[in-house]
């Protein structure tokens, strides 16, 4: 993952860290809708018999898995950009 560059020309890291803390809260609310409101359920798959409900389980974890993914590299963005906020704040306090 390419991480941006905190420089005095870009987006300030405060910025960016609030736009990141946006992010990862709508990324929660997604994850927590999936799991709580979109995931399936055997009424909606037994006519189709066979393994049907197994493969739409399947396939819903595997998007959970990829909101995941996502959100694990939002949060390491929010951390470079954490710490680049606390570095510009110590400087500043030199």
């Amino acid at each position: 993952m390419t991480l941006p560059t905190i420089h005095l020309n870009g987006t300030h890291p405060a910025q960016l860290l609030e736009d990141l803390n946006t992010a990862h809260g709508a990324l929660q609310a997604a994850l927590a809708a999936m799991r709580l409101w979109a995931a399936p359920n055997g009424r909606d798959y037994y006519p189709q018999g066979g393994d049907a409900f197994r493969n739409a389980v399947a396939e819903h974890e595997s998007r959970l898995e990829r909101l995941d993914s996502v959100m694990q590299e939002i949060d390491a963005l929010r951390e470079h950009a954490s710490n680049a906020l606390t570095e510009r704040e110590e400087r500043k306090g030199k």
